[in-house]
């Protein structure tokens, strides 16, 4: 029931993208394997790369990668990634995105490959994107609670430790979020 709602809200999500990137680079809707336009390729791009930022996150505390609240566990896979990162996608994912898309930092013409049923983007593209990515994770905000300023890797690594506490502790998990109720 509740990733069917998730699945719900994102799709509503993408729904809006028609209202603030150029029209170039709408999608109709979001295909992970193989991603078949520009937005899905720079998504499941940058997707993987928080995957990855958020494993290592988790992998400097004693949490296990294979145990999920969200997400089905299976072999292989590090569940428990996935849904610390889902909080993160929309601050760091997408925000990269429209800021490369709507400065134009990324062209269609220039930064993908595209083939006959994907489309991807190429090794320039990858190096712009990553770097973006970075700022983007280097980047600060004022944290609600903290009343300090963190980056938002830092974010990912306190999420982290507040699912310990909620484990060892019997405090509630109270997932990022930019306002007070974090």
């Amino acid at each position: 029931m509740l990733l069917s709602a998730e699945g719900e809200l994102w799709s509503k999500f993408y729904s809006c993208f028609e209202y603030f990137l150029p029209e170039d680079f709408m999608m109709n809707k979001r295909v992970k394997r193989p991603p078949d336009n520009p937005i899905n390729a720079m998504i499941s791009f940058g997707n993987t790369l928080l995957y990855t930022k958020t494993i290592s996150a988790i992998f400097r505390t004693h949490l296990d990668q294979r145990i999920s609240f969200l997400h089905e566990p299976s072999e292989g896979r590090f569940s428990l990634s996935l849904d610390i990162s889902e909080v993160f996608k929309p601050v760091i994912v997408y925000r990269t995105i429209f800021d490369l898309v709507n400065n134009r930092k990324i062209q269609i013409g220039k930064h993908f490959e595209k083939k006959v049923n994907y489309c991807l983007l190429n090794e320039e593209g990858r190096k712009i994107f990553i770097e973006a990515f970075e700022g983007r994770l280097e980047s600060v905000f004022q944290h609600p609670v903290l009343k300090r300023k963190v980056t938002y890797r830092t974010a990912i690594k306190l999420d982290c430790y507040k699912l310990i506490k909620e484990i060892m502790e019997d405090k509630d998990f109270v997932p990022f979020s930019l306002k007070g109720g974090y």
